[in-house]
């Protein structure tokens, strides 16, 4: 029969054909067709005679054709074809498809999808049929009627589509319907309704078989909805990512998720590369990634971002296309998450309102740490964004060699944090994968190199880190030993951060080592300075670092260690006596520096002490070495002035005077060495018996006698013994003049260390503390001539370059005898010292010194001035006495019988303060708390209490002391008021109102006591009252707290409606309306702003930045209540419309603002325009006088403009709610043209007596006339 079918078809016509196939039962020819193809035989020809016998045209040959169709299907998801068989099988249905009928289409569509719902499908491989199905159907245009209708064949392809989708899928069929639907033409309705129904399958979905369902869902995307597929995949992985991190915190289930956690982000991984793949087919997919992830930059980020995604993008960086785009995104990801999670720890205002939010950068951490699961397309972007990071949010300046920060705190803090966090990219990057090592170390040390005029201590820090967790690795590294070859070349700054990073790495390698020591002889004899002052600073590192057998442990030193000193213990007696060795070699290298410029001589000495105190061992070398020094400058003649050589301590060369032995700093590194020596070294050594230990006490005892006869002899000394006296020449420009004034410098300096060594040895001795007044006379002496002789000179003297050389814990100890020191038997000892008012005055002035060197520099000079906890410690203590000192003896008191000339002591106690306060909060924000703790002069204070007062209590205690002080100045009488005073304390309230919580009472009262102080008191005093302003900083907190609430209620609107534009479905369920308690508060806090303002705009300001500042702020407040406005428009539309509270807040700023900024904006131009007549002098500096007066008006049509956006908004508010909002609203004219009758007669008689004259007045009086068109200008204005 199949052959008798077959000869048939070979016929021209077919006529035969049909009637053959005709007398066969339908059963027949489907058992036949079954057989043909089970055994393989030409099932293709077999076909093809069958539809060549059975045309469409006729109604048999079409019920035929399905009957075979149907057939077909069934067959090839049985599974018992072979393979090539069911493929040449379904390409001759497939061409035969569009010779179908509209019905019949309809009726095999609608048993593929019976077969789908039904899951009556074996192997999905008939499916491949169904794309041409619902071609061949899209393109019929007659009607075709079905249950619901008559609908035409695009209709009733939409109609299945929606079918199949809203159809339960099989798990196993997923891919293949997915595959199925890239060869079908959707429309934009029709692809939003498949790929919900894919993303829907997700979940039910085995982990590994996600990665081929996102592959055909992303070359589904090239037809349309590439945001949706994209929003879809990100939101899947971010939830199994927090899901597994649930799990992972439980501590039962920790072993049960550790071997699907690797399951997870490999797949993470390969979906990863496959969406990459897609994006270099389809740009366009890129792009819409990147604009899915800026929208959502708009409210909270970290909604947005989710490590997945950040994965994605990073590894979307290997195209050059994107790179850029990308980077730039995460720069700002990051530096916008690092604000808002500022703001929130900085305000309880906002923690109350804001739910607490995960951080960019734990999520970009989190990609770091996944990153080990082959992610190998992830870690050169990780690479890239840390160095970014890095590279844009480190130091910017360098000052004394100390990297500053400029702009707000804020910025300061964000910068900070976001170079932090590409640190810690690296480092984690750097420990997980071995094959990058090379070059994260390479491009750090490149930039240790390569910059040496901008700040390098976060990637020094980063080196230390590194080279801290893989000494042993980085060893057979050649690029550490190809640093140090450039030390000679390099900063002292830089080679001293350098080589602490490599301290571990010198410990573990000896090559390294002596490959280090090499570079440092050989840069010892350098020609450069600068080279030989590293390899010193080199030398000196590696003694401290180096722990000699025997020397005291950290615990029994006098101070820990710096956190930036790296300490290396070596605990076998092997190295520790290798060690001994090696440092002794090195004091012998260090002693030839003795004989170099006074700076190489300089950091030996300032290097001494450190090294004495890490290496005790060393003791006995080191304090040899600083006596032979000191012996070459010492006289030993008991009776012969003065005592030192102070001629062989300057250096003449040709022409030029320099100084070669900075003997005051020898004499300072002797006293410090010598007292701790004597403190820590010296008792443990009573038991022992030897002649090493008597050896070193008679050395001690040889250098106190030396001390005692340089102090006798030297308040013995008169000017004329030094060759000095105030008919001497100091002048700079003669070499006479440099030499004296070098002389006398040292001079003074060596009376600092005497008086600190006398003070250290006197144990409140009468006698001695008269000797140090006279050391203090001599002092004065030296410093006076100096003075005078630069008051006198056109260009000021030099002063000391390294300022003052008492330390600063002697200062403090000084001060705290001074003037808190009640104990009886002190009394008559410290009288000597307190009457003499200008060495109190000395005292209190070398204090500021120390704190403003610490604000310029970051530490102090002298022992322990790089450690920061003894600075802090100093640092409270010396605030406790300046504290007291004020409060106790006020300035008005101490200056009414005062006769001296310059700052009362009281003055320079609050000098002092604002500065210590500063400084606090500049080095020490976590630790105010403890700070304020120590000002408590009473300590009545319990434990217990203690802990439950709060920073802004503590503040607020300080804070009232400082306003009782300027109520008392501001209430004396007009010739009696201090400005500096009044300047000092407005700037310590500024410094403190800081520490107060913005939405705390004490806040409030401050902003209250401000205003009252505006209204109360008539201030002339154009500084005072720009530092009273100073308070608008708090105000302008509040304003940018805020801001950015509005600007997160607003985004959140925003990503409600992206979302429900991308998933209408999930954001109908998700739906949260716009919180009422955060519209309140910032009603609430807008309208405390708005009082505030009310009473500040009300003060009669002077000109200057007083105004500007002012107009500024009033300028912010309505952009913010724009802001707001702006918000509200978008929310009017919802049933709730708008507050009662939003009317109540506009009518309050109608009402007491708005006039008033008019008002104000009228004082200020009257004022101007009133200023009286210019004199001829000022006439000449007319030009500068408009540029000034230009830059103060500036803010004016600022003002203006902000004022008049937030009323154009009321006015579309007003339309959209129904709400008559501008009724509170009055519109000024102080801005209207308007003719003034009275101005305009005058300038009209002006002008006809001006025409009157014109004709006899000569011609040149002509040209001296002021045109009369610029009079009328000025009288009109």
């Amino acid at each position: 029969m199949d052959l008798k079918i077959l000869s048939l078809a070979t016929d021209k016509t077919t006529d035969k054909l049909q009637e053959f196939l005709q007398t066969l039962k339908t059963d027949d020819l489907t058992e036949l067709l079954q057989s043909q193809a089970v055994k393989g035989r030409a099932v293709g020809a077999f076909l093809r005679a069958i539809f060549k016998g059975s045309p469409c045209s006729e109604e048999d040959g079409a019920l035929r054709r399905s009957k075979v169709y149907s057939c077909c299907m069934q067959l090839i998801e049985s599974g018992e074809l072979q393979q090539e068989v069911a493929s040449e099988i379904i390409g001759l249905l497939m061409l035969e498809v569009h010779h179908l009928p509209g019905p019949l289409l309809v009726e095999l569509a609608s048993e593929f999808v019976g077969a789908v719902r039904e899951d009556r499908l074996v192997n999905g491989k008939s499916l491949e049929l169904l794309p041409v199905i619902l071609t061949a159907l899209a393109t019929k245009k007659e009607v075709l009627t079905c249950g619901k209708g008559d609908l035409n064949g695009e209709e009733y392809k939409r109609q299945l589509i929606d079918s199949l989708c809203s159809a339960r899928w099989a798990q196993r069929y997923v891919i293949q319907l997915t595959s199925m639907f890239k060869d079908v033409h959707l429309t934009t309705e029709e692809m939003d309704l498949v790929v919900a129904k894919v993303l829907a399958m997700f979940p039910k979905l085995n982990l590994q078989e996600v990665p081929p369902l996102v592959y055909q869902l992303l070359v589904l995307s090239s037809k349309g909805s590439r945001r949706r597929v994209l929003h879809g995949i990100i939101a899947f992985f971010s939830e199994l990512d927090k899901q597994h991190s649930k799990e992972q915190s439980g501590d039962e289930l920790s072993e049960l998720v550790a071997a699907p956690a690797d399951e997870l982000y490999h797949v993470e991984g390969t979906i990863i590369l496959h969406i990459v793949f897609a994006i270099k087919l389809d740009c366009e997919l890129g792009r819409e990634l990147l604009k899915h992830v800026k929208a959502g930059q708009q409210g909270d980020s970290s909604k947005s971002l989710c490590p997945f995604s950040i994965a994605l993008l990073l590894s979307l960086t290997r195209m050059q296309r994107f790179e850029e785009q990308v980077f730039d995104l995460l720069k700002t990801s990051v530096v916008k998450s690092f604000k808002d999670l500022q703001l929130l720890q900085g305000s309880k205002f906002l923690q109350t309102l804001v739910p607490q939010r995960s951080c960019v950068s734990s999520m970009i951490l989190e990609v770091v740490k996944n990153s080990v699961h082959s992610w190998d397309h992830v870690t050169q972007g990780l690479i890239e964004l840390g160095f970014i990071l890095m590279d844009s949010y480190g130091p910017k300046k360098t000052l004394d060699g100390k990297a500053v920060e400029t702009g707000s705190s804020l910025s300061k803090m964000t910068n900070q944090h976001a170079c932090k966090l590409g640190a810690n990219i690296l480092l984690e990057t750097f420990k997980i994968h071995e094959m990058i090592r090379q070059e994260i170390l390479e491009q750090v040390l490149n930039r240790v190199v390569t910059r040496t005029s901008s700040p390098i201590n976060h990637f020094l820090d980063l080196l230390s880190d590194i080279v801290k967790y893989a000494p042993l690795i980085l060893q057979s590294c050649s690029k550490v030993t190809e640093t140090f070859d450039c030390l000679s070349f390099l900063p002292l700054q830089t080679v001293q951060g350098l080589l602490k990073a490599v301290q571990p790495l010198l410990k573990v390698s000896m090559s390294v080592r002596d490959s280090l020591i090499l570079v440092l002889r050989k840069a010892m004899f350098a020609s450069q300075l600068d080279a030989r002052k590293s390899a010193v600073a080199g030398f000196l590192l590696l003694l401290k670092n180096f722990k000699v057998l025997g020397s005291l442990s950290s615990s029994q030193c006098s101070q820990s260690i710096g956190v930036t000193q790296v300490q290396v213990d070596v605990h076998s007696r092997y190295n520790a006596v290798a060690n001994e060795t090696f440092c002794l070699e090195i004091i012998d290298s260090l002693r030839r520096c003795l004989g170099q410029q006074a700076d190489v001589r300089l950091l030996l000495y300032e290097g001494f002490y450190d090294v004495l105190r890490r290496n005790s061992q060393l003791a006995s070398s080191i304090m040899q070495t600083l006596f032979s020094q000191l012996k070459l400058f010492y006289e030993p003649e008991p009776d012969l002035l003065p005592p030192l050589k102070l001629g062989a301590c300057v250096l003449t060369q040709g022409s030029q005077i320099i100084l070669q032995e900075p003997l005051d700093h020898l004499l300072s590194c002797v006293h410090h060495c010598l007292a701790w020596y004597k403190s820590r070294v010296i008792p443990l050594q009573q038991g022992d018996e030897g002649d090493e230990g008597e050896e070193e006490e008679g050395l001690c005892h040889e250098l106190d006698d030396m001390l005692e006869s340089i102090t006798v002899r030297m308040i013995k000394s008169e000017l004329e013994d030094f060759e000095l006296d105030k008919s001497a020449d100091f002048s700079q420009s003669t070499s006479v003049g440099i030499k004296n004034h070098i002389c006398a410098c040292l001079i003074m300096g060596v009376c600092e260390v005497l008086i600190e060594y006398n003070f250290s040895i006197s144990n409140f001795s009468k006698s001695k503390f008269e000797e140090i007044l006279s050391l203090f006379m001599c002092y004065k002496k030296f410093s006076d001539i100096l003075n005078e002789k630069a008051g006198k000179g056109k260009t000021k003297m030099t002063s000391r370059t390294n300022g003052s050389l008492l330390s600063m814990k002697f200062v403090s100890d000084l001060l705290t005898a001074l003037f808190r020191d009640s104990i009886q038997s002190h009394e008559e000892s410290l009288s000597v010292l307190r009457s003499s008012n200008e060495f109190m005055h000395y005292a209190v002035n070398v204090a500021l010194q120390k704190v403003q060197q610490l604000i310029r520099r970051g530490h102090v000079s002298g022992p322990d001035g790089q450690n920061p906890d003894r600075i802090f410690q100093n640092l409270c203590d010396i605030t406790r006495v300046l504290l007291w000192r004020y409060t106790s003896i006020p300035t008005s008191v101490e200056e009414s019988g005062r006769k001296e000339k310059g700052k009362s002591i009281s003055l320079l106690c609050l000098e002092g303060l604002q500065k210590t306060f500063s400084a606090v909060q500049q080095f020490y924000q976590p630790r105010i708390q403890q700070f304020l703790r120590a000002l408590d002069v009473t300590g009545t204070e319990e434990e217990g209490e203690e802990a439950g007062v709060t920073v802004t209590q503590r503040a607020t205690f300080q804070i009232r002391q400082f306003q009782r002080s300027l109520l008392n100045l501001l209430s004396s009488e007009e010739e009696d008021f201090n400005s500096k005073e009044a300047l000092l304390l407005m700037a310590i309230l500024s410094t403190l109102s800081r520490l107060l919580e913005p939405s705390s009472a004490q806040f409030m009262q401050m902003l209250s006591w401000t205003s009252k102080i505006c209204k109360e008191y008539s201030l002339e005093d154009a500084s005072f009252c720009k530092s009273l302003l100073l308070v608008l900083s708090q105000a302008e907190k509040v304003l940018e707290e805020v801001d950015w609430l509005i600007a997160q209620i607003k985004g959140s609107v925003n990503q409600e409606t992206l979302s429900a534009e991308v998933t209408p479905e999930a954001a109908s369920s998700q739906a949260v309306p716009s919180s009422p308690l955060m519209e309140k508060a910032i009603i609430m806090q807008l309208g405390t702003l708005v009082t505030f303002f009310h009473e500040l705009v009300q003060t009669a300001l002077p000109s200057g930045s007083c105004v500007d500042t002012l107009l500024k702020d009033l300028s912010k407040i309505y952009s913010t209540l724009t802001a707001f406005v702006k918000y509200c428009l978008q929310v009017c539309q919802s049933s709730r419309g708008i507050p009662n509270t939003v009317e109540k807040l506009v009518k309050l700023s109608g009402s007491h603002l708005t006039p008033l900024c008019y008002s104000f904006i009228s004082y200020v131009q009257n004022k101007r325009n009133n200023n009286p007549k210019c004199t001829e002098k000022e006439k000449a500096a007319a030009g500068t006088i408009m540029a000034k007066v230009l830059r103060e008006t500036k803010p004016i049509p600022n003002l203006v403009f902000a004022i008049e956006q937030y009323e154009k908004f009321l006015i579309h508010l007003s339309k959209k709610s129904k709400v008559n909002l501008m009724q509170h609203m009055k519109l000024s004219t102080s801005r209207d043209f308007k003719i003034k009758g009275n101005i305009l007669d005058m300038v009209l008689r002006e002008d006809s007596e001006d025409e009157s004259e014109e004709g006899s007045a000569p011609a040149h009086t002509e040209q001296n006339r002021e045109p009369a068109k610029k009079k009328r200008k000025i009288c009109l204005s």
